[in-house]
């Protein structure tokens, strides 16, 4: 099945050719794509991607999608598209965080009507080696990729948690897709800076308390929340937009759990 994303980043790549848009000539913006697409930002920053992938344009941060020259294309984007419909395709990073987002806030309820005392004592571990990865990492820049490692145990901790072999391989399957994914590595690629990582341990501190308590509906919205805060937070470190452009535009399809 062709994804959305893949059809607007062929439909961008048919309108550059035909427009006669020239090697280093900008391109409009993600909002006025949305707009003309009657699509979701985010769903432009994949197609965005992918076309990068591609060698059709080039994403400069804080400046705009630019343009590259046809020589250095190395495939086109209807080639590219078509690659990630193979079984092995790659999935837009925030289709891929909106799966994992409804997925282990479900894992993160029921973990927390069968979570252990052993549980709770590994997960509090792995929440103070996460924060012990960031703040060793110099100036809030990573130089391995420590945090990252500690914050997936995290997550499939509590899968494992749940009890339920079926959901634990199920949250394991997404973050795999998600380590062998060329679109999430380029788009995590352009950030610098990973203060942002602080909230997150916070985040992880709300979760952990609710399955202290073992308050299963405050799991589901403590995961939900911090899956949300995680899609904000690379949305905005990675706009390729004015930095001054209202970030409550970005998306209709990032919403905060009502229950």
């Amino acid at each position: 099945m062709r994804r959305q994303y893949q059809i607007i980043g062929e439909q961008i790549g048919q309108q550059i050719d035909r427009d006669g848009y020239r090697p280093g000539e900008r391109l409009p913006t993600e909002r006025e794509y949305a707009e003309r697409f009657d699509v979701s930002r985010t769903v432009v920053r994949e197609a965005f991607i992918m076309l990068e992938l591609a060698g059709r344009v080039e994403v400069r941060k804080g400046s705009g999608t630019y343009v590259r020259d046809a020589g250095d294309s190395v495939e086109s984007a209807s080639t590219v598209a078509l690659n990630m419909s193979a079984p092995t395709e790659d999935i837009g990073p925030f289709e891929l965080l909106k799966a994992r987002q409804v997925v282990e806030s479900a894992v993160a309820s029921a973990a927390a009507e069968l979570v252990t005392p052993g549980d709770i004592r590994a997960l509090s571990a792995l929440l103070a080696e996460e924060r012990w990865a960031l703040e060793t990492s110099l100036g809030g820049q990573e130089l391995s990729n420590a945090p990252d490692q500690a914050d997936r145990a995290f997550h499939l901790l509590i899968a494992r948690a749940s009890q339920n072999t079926l959901l634990e391989d199920a949250v394991n399957r997404l973050w795999e897709q998600r380590d062998r994914s060329p679109m999430w590595r380029r788009l995590h690629g352009r950030i610098m800076d990973f203060s942002y990582r602080r909230s997150w341990l916070d985040d992880h501190d709300c979760i952990l308390a609710c399955l202290k308590k073992r308050d299963s509906t405050g799991a589901h919205d403590a995961m939900w929340a911090h899956i949300e805060h995680v899609m904000h937070t690379l949305f905005t470190h990675s706009d390729t937009d004015d930095p001054a452009f209202d970030g409550y535009l970005f998306t209709r399809g990032i919403k905060r759990s009502s229950s």
